[in-house]
């Protein structure tokens, strides 16, 4: 959280996949050169029991990476500026409930469900496109990151829902007395 500290306002992309994401060699060398090739600070999570080797080319100095983050922690901090996720539930969540604009790359399951309300409902993420060869290109990563940074219709719309999110789970919210209801129904 420190180097979270130190980085401006709005200017980090966290970068998390979860637990059971796992990229092949070249899909992880095109991820990290597409970091690379941006000028914006990064926190990348990359799991302890990962075999990945970094290409040459991959210049990490502009970032910092890490085996774990407390991701709930990570994305309530006002360094954030998007979420690069699988789009899991959790995260999916987490990341709304902190306003956090989101880049989506889901493997399976949930998470292209969950991609899809992202990017086609709520609007407040974008979609990598994979290559004809199924890969998501250095210069995919590099194109979307600065379309989603300088997207403010994208940053507004997470921010208003947040605030939903929030008001709904106050005293009073909707979230709060549908649990109330459920608790009071389970006793009786």
């Amino acid at each position: 959280m420190n180097w979270l500290d130190e980085q401006h306002h709005g200017n980090v992309l966290y970068v998390a996949f979860g637990s059971f994401t796992q990229f092949d060699q070249n899909q992880f060398n095109e991820l990290a050169l597409g970091l690379a090739l941006i000028n914006t600070p990064f926190l990348w999570v990359i799991r302890e029991d990962s075999k990945m080797e970094y290409p040459h080319e991959f210049k990490g100095h502009k970032g910092k990476i890490v085996s774990w983050a407390p991701q709930q922690k990570v994305l309530s901090h006002p360094a954030i500026a998007c979420f690069v996720t699988h789009c899991g539930w959790n995260s999916t969540i987490e990341g709304l409930s902190n306003g956090v604009p989101f880049l989506c790359w889901p493997y399976f399951g949930d998470q292209i469900q969950n991609k899809k309300y992202i990017c086609d409902e709520l609007k407040v993420g974008l979609s990598f496109d994979k290559d004809e060869n199924g890969v998501v290109s250095c210069k995919e990563v590099k194109s979307k990151v600065e379309q989603l940074l300088t997207d403010e219709n994208i940053k507004s719309r997470s921010l208003e829902l947040k605030e939903k999110v929030m008001n709904n789970i106050v005293k009073g919210g909707a979230s709060l007395e549908n649990l109330n209801r459920f608790v009071k129904w389970l006793k009786e």
